[in-house]
């Protein structure tokens, strides 16, 4: 099986437990391409945790410090990306990535991604007093938005590698082999 080649970004989205930052960790290892976890990136250069960008300077200056993250991706080295699970609704902020970047849905229920951040919970200010219930609302929020990636992958009943591997099979079959041969 050959290895597909990034030539532009490759997006992963979802609702927090998805599973964006660690399969898009192995993600980027298997395709030999960098990673980008974009929260990270602005808890670095903030010097902050998001839950204190949040709670000190409100939730427009962290999508703000969010929007410079991702205009800085523009002319990096195509990347598998992993934002935070809003990144994909303000349609302004993808514009910048988008195309020629594709996006890659990783879909789970409420329930199971919650199960997933059970211990790290503590980490994510909206999800401290009713996991399920903020998890089932931003859903609802944000479906379309996820459902219009380029690609969409239920996680809930695979492994790690199971959605490695699915993704990858996926972008083999929408792009055609360089040079002409398999």
């Amino acid at each position: 099986m050959r290895k597909p080649v990034l030539d532009a970004h490759l997006i992963l989205v979802g609702l927090p437990g998805a599973g964006k930052t660690t399969v898009g960790a192995a993600l980027a290892k298997a395709l030999g391409c960098p990673f980008v976890d974009l929260d990270a990136d602005i808890v670095r250069r903030a010097r902050q945790p998001i839950a204190t960008i949040f709670a000190t300077h409100g939730e427009a200056h962290f999508r703000a410090l969010e929007r410079d993250a991702t205009l800085r991706l523009r002319d990096a080295q195509p990347s598998v990306v992993a934002p935070g699970g809003g990144w994909v609704t303000v349609s302004e902020t993808v514009a910048l990535l988008r195309p020629p970047a594709r996006m890659t849905y990783l879909k789970v229920g409420p329930a199971i991604a919650a199960q997933r951040l059970r211990r790290s919970v503590h980490l994510r200010p909206l999800l401290r007093q009713d996991p399920v219930g903020t998890l089932e609302r931003l859903l609802a929020a944000r479906k379309s938005a996820y459902e219009a990636a380029d690609l969409v992958v239920d996680t809930e009943l695979l492994t790690r590698q199971d959605v490695i591997d699915r993704i990858v099979s996926l972008m083999q079959a929408e792009s055609p082999p360089r040079g002409g041969r398999p």
